[in-house]
């Protein structure tokens, strides 16, 4: 096997977690690495099956990150790569569009600040819309003003990651299910990875262990923050009477003052239109429904102060959330805010999903990529949106990075 020039030499690595990063940093291992041997263990039955497979579907376009910052740049990278591998693939991806609103002056000031990172990132086709403008784009909409960021696209991340996953196999790759990583232990030349089925050593292994990031980071001897506390998102399905009265995405402005985007419409591949997602404590990391309680995953959060600090920092913001867990009228009235035609129209639940967001000891949350190197290990800790849509660029930023002597 030969190396790319000025790197070390590699003849077996390893990737923990089967999430559209995971398959992306396996795929990227098995192109970089030929001859080598790629193994990938995810604890589920199957690819996909936990923040992957839940979220929204969309490739952002890098509206919102601090030009230059790792997001930013990811982002840009990653939505050349998801495109080109769509079409590749044969894969659907959508250019369904997106609008930012606002609904008041103060909301039409930070859409202003918006756009200027916006264009600073190089969005495509971005531009500002006067209220008399927005129904040129959506003709059911109202607001101040609004952001259209026309490139903002829409995909299926799960049939992507299936997508990668050939890939692998097709490069002599291995894809281990129902394979729980339990442990990474530094040697003096690699890394041994435990499983209930043995331990197994490999030159390097990237863990990309999303809602158990810190988990397996502890046990690789990495400090216990930042740690994950999981908060779900619901979302609900407009009923077919009504889905047609919007053509794409329609956001919120972000308030700074809560930490969470607030609910949005989001159109969604398969031609659903999704009203969402609210944001709250999970009762569990892996934890879709309501009854699904995991006291493990409780008591750590609960019995972390970071937590505390940030739920004291941000009553406002729950008290809002909770008004839309418990009550679907809520829930639709924050959708009538930009698109009244939408009075009285029918909901049905949808998906859940659970956000693996990473929090500092002051109750801080952490809004950029954090990817930590520790020897023969690199461990992402934090990959938060736009993390799929960045999926590919981060597999190239850490397999770059991990060959480096």
């Amino acid at each position: 096997m030969s190396n790319p020039p000025g790197t070390r030499t590699i003849k077996r690595c390893a990737v923990v977690g089967g999430g559209i990063i995971g398959i992306a940093v396996a795929r990227e291992l098995a192109s970089k690495l030929p001859g080598a041997q790629v193994t990938v263990y995810e604890k589920e039955d199957r690819l996909a099956a936990h923040q992957t497979g839940h979220n929204s579907g969309v490739v952002h376009a890098g509206l919102y990150y601090e030009p230059g910052g790792l997001k930013a740049r990811l982002c840009r990278r990653g939505v050349e790569l998801l495109q080109e591998f769509c079409a590749t693939k044969d894969l659907p991806y959508e250019a369904c569009g997106k609008l930012v609103i606002a609904q008041t002056p103060e909301e039409s000031k930070r859409l202003d600040t918006i756009f200027a990172r916006a264009t600073a990132n190089g969005v495509p086709g971005v531009r500002m819309l006067r209220a008399g403008q927005i129904p040129e784009v959506e003709p059911n909409a109202v607001g101040l003003s609004a952001l259209h960021s026309p490139e903002t696209a829409i995909v299926d991340y799960a049939a992507i990651t299936e997508a990668l996953a050939d890939d692998v196999r097709a490069s002599g790759g291995t894809i281990r299910l129902g394979q729980e990583v339990t442990s990474l232990e530094q040697q003096g030349r690699g890394v041994v990875v435990s499983t209930q089925d043995g331990r197994e050593h490999y030159d390097l292994v990237v863990a990309c262990a999303g809602l158990q990031s810190d988990r397996l980071a502890k046990a690789a001897g990495e400090p216990a923050t930042p740690r994950i506390v999981p908060f779900f998102g619901q979302y609900f399905l407009l009923g077919h009477e009504a889905r047609d009265q919007v053509r794409g995405l329609i956001y919120p402005v972000p308030d700074p003052k809560h930490p969470f985007l607030g609910v949005h419409l989001t159109k969604r591949i398969d031609g659903e239109m999704m009203l969402g997602p609210n944001a709250f404590i999970s009762f569990g990391r892996e934890s879709y429904a309501w009854k699904d309680v995991k006291v493990r995953d409780i008591l750590n959060y609960a019995l972390f102060p970071g937590f505390w600090n940030f739920a004291r920092q941000n009553v406002p913001s729950a008290v809002r959330e909770f008004q839309t867990v418990v009550s679907k009228q809520k829930f639709i009235r924050e959708a009538v805010r930009f698109v009244p035609s939408l009075e009285g129209a029918s909901i049905i639940p949808g998906t859940r999903g659970v956000r693996a967001q990473a929090m500092n000891g002051d109750g801080s949350l952490v809004d950029d990529f954090v990817i930590a190197r520790r020897r023969d290990a690199v461990l992402v800790r934090n990959a938060p949106s736009p993390g799929a849509t960045s999926s590919m660029a981060i597999a190239e930023y850490i397999v770059e990075q991990a060959l480096q002597d």
